[in-house]
């Protein structure tokens, strides 16, 4: 997760269908999409992840997507044998597993396999401790049945997949994600809402020598732990966290910001959401 960015795909504003989102209440957005303002502010992020030296993939429109397809990171999950596809625990989200399927067919990626129901899972989820071990946050998107499946499906490639519970936050309509919470900046750096992760998390982190960053708790809802390590020591964060931003470059790390009052903010995903990597190196 924290290698250089050279491939990641990502969907736009007017793909994911901002400018006709009627139904933002029930996505627990903040207010109305403002479909101008957010490619603005998503044309931006792009332009940041380009001049990284990052190829960017466009998910192409399809009927089913939803205006949350924007945060393009969730409905899969790429390991070095192929992609898996997800299974959304967000009901309006069901369409973006068969559009990120298409994607890599047409990318030539293989797709190892999908989460069924029972099962649910979203790769906000998933964090890659290193090559051979995924921390996957048991909350109201991924479920144990998720979990088993995809500890199944990655056995045979020496994967093991860990389980982390996560808080229940303002319920199962907001978006908690593990990467809520956690974001890895590179092989030994976490950047942490520490309060906010269970003992068991921290216990996994620190039994593996991360050292913690931790976000100003003032910013913990403009999505301050939501940051994009884009490689050697690059980061891609929301410019309204000045403080957490502050934070990072005080640590070492060069923080390149974005804009994302709109894409971002209002819709509850920060870069790395906004992101599906494919390729790192």
């Amino acid at each position: 997760m924290v290698g250089e960015l050279r491939r990641v795909l990502v969907c736009s504003p007017q793909t994911a269908g901002w400018c006709h989102a009627a139904d933002w209440r029930k996505m627990s957005y903040l207010r109305p999409p403002e479909c101008g303002t957010a490619q603005r502010q998503h044309d931006v992020l792009c332009e940041h992840l380009h001049a990284a030296g990052a190829e960017l993939v466009q998910l192409e429109d399809f009927d089913g997507l939803s205006a949350d397809a924007v945060y393009a990171h969730d409905a899969s999950l790429i390991t070095d044998a192929g992609a898996v596809c997800m299974n959304m625990g967000k009901a309006c989200r069901t369409g973006e597993p068969y559009a990120h399927r298409r994607a890599y067919e047409k990318l030539g990626i293989p797709v190892l396999g999908e989460i069924q129901l029972p099962g649910t899972a979203e790769s906000g989820d998933m964090v890659w401790l290193d090559a051979r071990t995924l921390l996957v946050g048991r909350g109201y998107r991924t479920n144990a049945a998720g979990i088993l499946q995809l500890r199944t499906m990655l056995r045979p490639l020496e994967i093991e997949v860990l389980s982390a519970p996560l808080p229940h936050s303002a319920g199962p309509g907001s978006c908690l994600h593990l990467m809520s919470l956690v974001s890895l900046l590179d092989e030994r750096t976490a950047l942490v809402d520490l309060p906010w992760l269970a003992v068991e998390t921290v216990e996994v982190l620190r039994e593996r020598g991360y050292r913690f960053v931790e976000i100003d708790p003032a910013e913990r809802a403009t999505l301050a732990c939501n940051v994009l390590s884009l490689g050697k020591g690059r980061l891609l964060a929301i410019e309204e966290n000045a403080e957490t931003n502050a934070r990072l470059r005080h640590a070492g790390f060069e923080v390149r910001t974005f804009p994302a009052s709109e894409i971002g903010i209002n819709g509850g995903g920060g870069p790395t959401c906004l992101t599906r990597p494919i390729l790192r190196s």
